[in-house]
């Protein structure tokens, strides 16, 4: 908080300058302080505290003490700090590189799944798909294009944050810490896992539709879902990675990618926490890679109107099987 200071010849003046609000707040003799309304809070404990620092070294000055005993008085050392466990030292910088990369991390998500959906489209509008079921089967198909836009997202996602610390390491921004390879680990993991989960869900959102137009219908709720999934994300960074909301958010999938880094880089993430999020987040990649290759299955070569999900499913059935 910044203050500026005036002296006014005499209390009237300080009154009249209060009054015009040319002044906040103005102490009159050292005895009162003068306001025109309501006092804000945290100027009134400043002042209040240096008005008490000067009324006690006027004291002990009239009781006769010495300059160096008054001031050791109002101004000892801080008490020294011992912690019961282990301190990281480098935790904060550890957070913020995490806390970045969540940032980077959030848009390769939503960018690189849309381009699932988008190329499930083009293929599927331009009949390639059935000129490609001829030769692999439908999951086979999902499958490559999964991993082959997840790896290109993964090369760029690493190109990004190793670019991006070298300058901000080099223009002294942050101080990287000597063991911060964990923390960018665990956060090109949980892209991988983050990626695997929403694409499999936005390749579906595509395979229901025949063009590219009706896609943003299609792939809105999983939008939604993600910035949902961020802002959660983004308040526990700012309220803190060891509140009650962020501790539920470790076992949720949809926003487990984006906050599990930084409540590892911040050490607040117990082992076992680590451990049954992974769990669980890999259990439901499974869960909707199964779901989204059968509703992929019964709808990639239905075109025409908006394929609804329930008759994908059943299609998936009676879809005869293509390929080796």
């Amino acid at each position: 908080m910044r203050i500026r200071l005036r002296q006014p010849a005499s209390a009237a003046e300080a009154e009249a300058a209060v009054r015009d609000g040319s002044l906040d707040l103005a102490v009159v003799d050292g005895r009162q302080l003068v306001a025109k309304g309501e006092v804000d809070e945290q100027l009134n404990l400043l002042v209040q505290g240096a008005s008490r620092a000067v009324r006690t070294q006027q004291t002990l000055q009239g009781a006769g003490v010495a300059p160096d005993q008054i001031q050791a008085a109002l101004a000892p050392p801080p008490l020294p700090v011992r912690s019961l466990e282990p301190v990281d030292e480098d935790a904060r910088s550890k957070r913020t590189i995490a806390t970045v990369a969540v940032f980077i991390l959030y848009g390769q998500l939503i960018g690189y799944c849309f381009t699932v959906a988008m190329g499930v489209v083009e293929e599927k509008s331009t009949r390639v798909v059935e000129v490609l079921l001829a030769a692999v089967r439908p999951v086979q198909l999902l499958a490559g294009k999964i991993v082959g836009i997840g790896l290109v997202g993964l090369l760029q996602l690493t190109i990004i944050g190793v670019i991006g610390l070298a300058l901000a390491t080099a223009s002294g921004a942050i101080t990287l810490p000597p063991d911060a390879a964990p923390t960018i680990a665990s956060v090109l993991l949980w892209f991988l896992l983050g990626y695997a989960f929403y694409s499999s869900l936005f390749a579906v959102a595509g395979a229901i539709v025949s063009r590219q137009e009706e896609l943003q219908n299609t792939a809105t709720p999983l939008n939604l879902l993600m910035v949902a999934s961020f802002f959660v994300a983004f308040s526990t960074s700012i309220s803190g990675t060891d509140s009650t909301l962020a501790k539920v958010c470790t076992f949720l999938p949809p926003v487990a990618p984006l906050i599990m880094p930084m409540r590892i880089a911040g050490g607040d993430a117990a082992p076992w926490e680590i451990a049954l999020s992974l769990a669980i987040m890999l259990a439901s990649i499974v869960v909707v890679v199964v779901l989204a290759a059968r509703l992929y299955e019964g709808a990639i070569l239905r075109t025409g109107a908006r394929v609804k999900l329930r008759d994908a499913w059943r299609g998936a059935r009676r879809q005869p099987a293509t390929g080796p």
